[in-house]
């Protein structure tokens, strides 16, 4: 992760699917950097799952993809135009052990090296993962209706029945301190690999945040200061944040501030570009031209700390006609997003004053 001056800010897309009509529509819209999501589509809430998805890399429990079929896949992206830029997220089925300090985390830690160290083989620079125990404990409640009656995903605190009773398949209500531990092991055993195969570690917030705990289980990454502790933890600089801006829209901090607390310590890896209207304990994703923050203002700050990577469109709404992919609703997010950067980098060249002659 290096910082410059001179940021380089690119747009991305999250795909499961890496059939070459979804490359060819992805290129079409002048986006760069593919991240590939695990292909199991039942850890994922229905509203962003790309079901139909085909010709993907299978990332799960003793699925890892072998240096070869990763670099097949990359190899298959470039020809598109594309990059290959990471794996979007961990299955909670290849870290869940880890986590809870279960049987079988050793074995999880193993598959999870593994896979680190085929990236870096392979010349995939980025893996994101989270601390979240997604289908475990709820996530989104019922969507609602947005411009034009498209359909956003939301959350709603009071629509949960019994928000502190124990999730399935949990025995006990667990401590934050246990959670804490439980996730220093995890770093203490990946980030050397990481470090020596040369692959960026991205983690992403709790969604929804701010909340202490559901289901019995702690949830750490819920606010910026248990973030920075996360950083700090067991530090290393092939470790930073997959900085979710609608996540922090969803605290209701100002997101620029946060852009530049962690990018003025080059803490962020990528960015998942969305927004949300209103705040927890109750909001609902909307289009990236409305919402809580100022898309410009977001852009102009990743510049003005010198951010070089992708950020690429989150739970966009679903749109007339989209697909499972919700491709309309994200080909308009992904042109939005290069609109608005190309005009910050526009301003940022004209503001820039030239060198003096010596």
């Amino acid at each position: 992760m290096s910082q410059n001056s001179n940021a380089d800010v690119r747009v991305g897309v999250r795909t499961r699917s890496l059939s070459d009509s979804r490359l060819r529509y992805i290129r079409q819209l002048g986006a760069t950097d593919i991240f590939v999501d695990h292909a199991d589509t039942e850890e994922e809430p229905d509203e962003f799952n790309d079901r139909d998805g085909t010709d993907t890399i299978v990332v799960g429990p003793d699925q890892i993809p072998s240096v070869s079929e990763l670099t097949a896949a990359r190899e298959r992206v470039e020809d598109a135009g594309l990059s290959f830029t990471g794996i979007q997220s961990l299955p909670y089925s290849m870290y869940g052990d880890i986590m809870f300090d279960r049987d079988g985390a050793d074995e999880a830690l193993d598959q999870i090296t593994t896979l680190i160290r085929n990236l870096g083989e392979a010349g995939i620079p980025i893996l994101g993962y989270q601390w979240n125990p997604r289908s475990v404990v709820p996530m989104r409640t019922s969507p609602v209706e947005d411009r034009g009656s498209a359909e956003s995903t939301a959350f709603n605190y009071d629509e949960l029945d019994e928000p502190d009773e124990l999730a399935s398949g949990i025995d006990r209500e667990y401590t934050e301190e246990e959670f804490w531990d439980n996730y220093q092991y995890f770093l203490e055993n990946v980030l050397p690999v990481a470090e020596e195969a040369g692959v960026d570690l991205a983690l992403h917030p709790i969604d929804p945040p701010s909340i202490e705990s559901l289901g019995g289980i702690p949830r750490l990454f819920r606010n910026v200061e248990n973030f920075e502790k996360g950083m700090e933890l067991v530090p290393s600089d092939n470790h930073g944040l997959k900085l979710c801006l609608g996540c922090f829209s969803q605290m209701g901090e100002d997101v620029t501030d946060v852009i530049r607390r962690f990018g003025e310590r080059d803490q962020i890896i990528f960015i998942h570009f969305r927004d949300v209207v209103g705040t927890m304990p109750k909001f609902h994703e909307t289009f990236v031209d409305k919402g809580n923050f100022n898309t410009a203002d977001a852009v102009r700050t990743l510049h003005d700390v010198g951010f070089e990577g992708a950020v690429i469109p989150d739970h966009v709404p679903k749109m007339e006609g989209d697909d499972d992919w919700r491709h309309r609703g994200r080909g308009f997010t992904i042109g939005y997003l290069r609109g608005v950067v190309d005009t910050v980098r526009s301003e940022q060249t004209q503001t820039t004053p030239a060198p003096e002659a010596e």
